[in-house]
């Protein structure tokens, strides 16, 4: 049984976006969510991308600087009550492994780099929670700093989604350089944004829904700047995204832009996102599109409250995992259940939250045998190969990149994998794993021995009840060939 933690009275959620990194705050009474702090700063940090792909150092100090102020903010609530994703530019940086440990240091929790389409899931949960709710499908557009969502959802439930690489800070950069405004860098922004979006059209066409919604702030800055110059209430029109994309071309540099609703932070990167916005319009046969206060954050804060009363997407993720691969319902309930209880008595020898292994070990039981419907041999191979490449709603690519090693290294041997150091609480929860599928081979529900599991730095002792071995030889020579397996990667491993 997973342990129980008391459910917080404040969340918060931090959205660590190419452009901008905001933090939402709310109450959770009855239930429900009451917003009532957030702050935002324009950190830029997709424009300190360069065609290395590695982020400059001035992107990655501006990144610091604003998390150590966030996780001042952030002091005092407890790590289950905070959520930190990173989205773009975190995923294609080849320095986001270096820059995402000084940035936790920052912030004083652990941040997430989630996949493309788990942002446009959560982006269409923040948007549908906030917005009347209808019988009708709607799409929600979200054009980030680095990517651009689309998603076409009913209710609160997303249909079909896709993450595009392309952004409001990379296409001003890329078709804008030096802030020059022209008709060609426009219309070579609009036909690059086209071609993307061609692959999907599809799925995302007017005839796919009735209402277009635009969350973030290129699509709440072109709807405020379309309604002060009296084209609109407020909504996103054609008509006037070409009226701002003419006023741009005659102001021919970004520092010169003179147009109501335009402000200071948000001109150097209105150039690209309203090509972007121009391009599905007319690819998607938009005429008209609300706009949306919430976002991706608000997404994170409704999945927070979910699993804060149980009701988290991850396990019916899992759930759909298992019927869809056909997963042996009684043999992971068996497998689960050791691992639980050999966690329990190495629980003091873990950095992570108690919880949060538990939650490991619990996805690992239940998934590690789904790779037997693609093909016995190797199965464990197979299984890790879905569970790391799979769209997994609920999961960050590093859960899944976790839930994926434990996966592959429960049998056979170690010594080919990238196994951590044991200060690494992944190899604990391997051995672990390892023991409870070992002890279940037979696919039986017969009487298991007691096991005692204990550990101290790389020295593990597993005691089995007396006379059980000799009498279940079989398991008494794997038992012996697992010995082996830990000794080949230093790690010691004693039956008493």
């Amino acid at each position: 049984m997973a342990t129980q933690i008391p459910a917080p009275t404040e969340i918060a959620a931090v959205d660590l976006g190419s452009n901008s990194f905001r933090l939402q705050l709310a109450k959770v009474v009855d239930g429900h969510l009451i917003f009532h702090d957030s702050l935002r700063e324009a950190v830029r940090l997709g424009a300190g991308l360069g065609k290395d792909k590695r982020l400059d150092e001035d992107a990655q100090r501006r990144a610091i600087e604003c998390l150590k102020r966030f996780g001042e903010r952030l002091r005092g609530l407890p790590p289950h009550a905070v959520r930190a994703v990173a989205t773009n530019t975190f995923r294609v940086a080849k320095n986001a492994p270096q820059l995402l440990k000084e940035a936790e240091a920052a912030l004083g929790f652990p941040i997430e780099i989630i996949a493309g389409r788990e942002e446009a899931r959560m982006i269409f949960v923040g948007v549908s929670h906030c917005l009347p709710l209808c019988e009708h499908k709607r799409l929600v557009i979200d054009i980030g700093g680095g990517s651009t969502e689309f998603i076409v959802g009913e209710g609160v439930e997303p249909i079909q989604m896709e993450s595009l690489y392309m952004g409001c800070v990379s296409y001003s950069l890329r078709f804008f350089p030096e802030g020059r405004l022209t008709e060609d860098n426009f219309e070579q922004a609009r036909i690059a944004a086209a071609t993307e979006i061609q692959a999907i059209r599809k799925n995302f066409s007017s005839s796919n829904w009735q209402e277009a919604v635009g969350s973030s702030g290129t699509a709440r800055s072109l709807g405020e700047i379309i309604r002060l110059n009296g084209l609109s209430d407020g909504s996103i029109t054609y008509e006037g995204l070409r009226f701002i994309r003419q006023q741009l071309i005659k102001a021919r540099d970004i520092k010169k832009i003179e147009l109501a609703g335009v402000s200071a932070d948000r001109a150097a990167v209105l150039p690209g996102g309203l090509s972007i916005m121009l391009a599905a319009f007319e690819a998607l046969n938009i005429d008209k599109m609300t706009t949306a206060d919430t976002a991706l954050r608000e997404g994170v804060l409704y999945e927070l409250l979910g699993r804060i009363h149980h009701h988290d997407t991850r396990e019916a993720t899992v759930s759909s995992f298992m019927r869809r691969y056909h997963v042996d319902a009684a043999q992971a309930k068996r497998v689960h259940r050791l691992a639980l209880d050999l966690l329990a008595q190495v629980s003091d020898q873990l950095r992570m939250d108690v919880s949060k292994a538990e939650n490991y070990l619990t996805w690992a039981a239940k998934l590690h045998e789904i790779g037997i419907s693609i093909a016995h041999s190797g199965y464990h191979k197979h299984s890790a190969y879905v569970i790391e490449n799979a769209d997994m709603p609920g999961f960050s690519k590093m859960d899944q990149e976790t839930l994926g090693f434990l996966v592959r290294a429960q049998r056979r041997s170690l010594a080919k994998l990238a196994v951590p150091m044991l200060s690494d609480d992944h190899c604990l929860l391997v051995l672990i794993l390892r023991l409870a599928v070992l002890f279940h081979r037979s696919r039986l529900s017969d009487r298991q021995p007691k096991l005692g599991l204990k550990g101290h730095g790389q020295r593990f002792e597993l005691s089995v009840e007396p006379g059980w071995l000799s009498e279940n030889p079989l398991t008494d020579a794997e038992l012996r060939n697992e010995v082996d397996y830990w000794r080949e990667i230093g790690i010691s491993l004693t039956l008493v």
